[in-house]
């Protein structure tokens, strides 16, 4: 009978450890946050911070306008009043919220109001949509930009807003080696952003802005 209870103890101490373990663990304890931001192309910001260590993923798509599932060619024309936006899952335990603020702004240029760069347009605004929890983070973030730059920052700090994935053409863009055809001649998704990019001036404008500052631009 001791031999019993002596078994029974064991198993339920061994129990109690495993559940102290799980709660302690970083897996568990981890769990993922969301943040939304309008950077202008969303292509560019999508391969921007796919490359941030503790984002786990980055979906272009649409936010902040009236039309419920906008398409891109609807959102482009104007009219639903959504931006470009990607909405970044990150683990807050790797990475927080502010630092991919800070990320953010330093890889745009949060003085124009009129689009970014060579794209041009109400859907190419800059733009935060913050959660309640991430919306004194996302200010502190911005005053510290416009202190740094030394310029007027525009890009608003609104509240969360229904994000709609774009589709599956537009996902992962600078890694897909697909054949288009473009203004370049026939390229590769991946070249084609390549040249895209390059060609719009976005990591030249952003560093002659940011300087060494610049998290992405090469």
């Amino acid at each position: 009978m001791s031999t019993i209870n002596n078994f029974k103890s064991f198993a339920l101490a061994g129990l109690i450890a495993i559940g102290l373990f799980a709660q302690a663990s970083p897996s568990a304890a981890a769990g993922s946050e969301t943040l939304t931001v309008a950077g202008g192309c969303f292509w560019c910001v999508e391969a921007d911070f796919e490359k941030v260590k503790g984002v786990k993923e980055a979906v272009s798509g649409f936010a902040g306008g009236k039309a419920a599932n906008p398409t891109y060619k609807q959102v482009t024309s104007g009219g639903t009043g959504h931006y470009e936006a990607v909405q970044i899952t990150f683990d807050p335990d790797v990475v927080s919220a502010g630092q991919l603020l800070d990320m953010f702004f330093r890889s745009v240029d949060p003085t124009d109001a009129g689009g970014q760069f060579c794209d041009r347009g109400a859907s190419y605004r800059t733009a935060i949509f913050a959660t309640p929890s991430q919306k004194a983070a996302a200010i502190k973030s911005k005053e510290k930009a416009q202190s740094d730059l030394g310029q007027k920052i525009v890009t608003p700090v609104l509240g969360a807003a229904k994000f709609y994935p774009a589709d599956a053409y537009h996902q992962d863009y600078s890694k897909s080696k697909k054949i288009v055809v473009t203004r370049f001649g026939p390229k590769s998704k991946a070249n084609a952003y390549k040249a895209y990019r390059n060609a719009c001036g976005r990591d030249q404008r952003v560093k002659e802005l940011w300087g060494s500052a610049a998290p992405f631009a090469g």
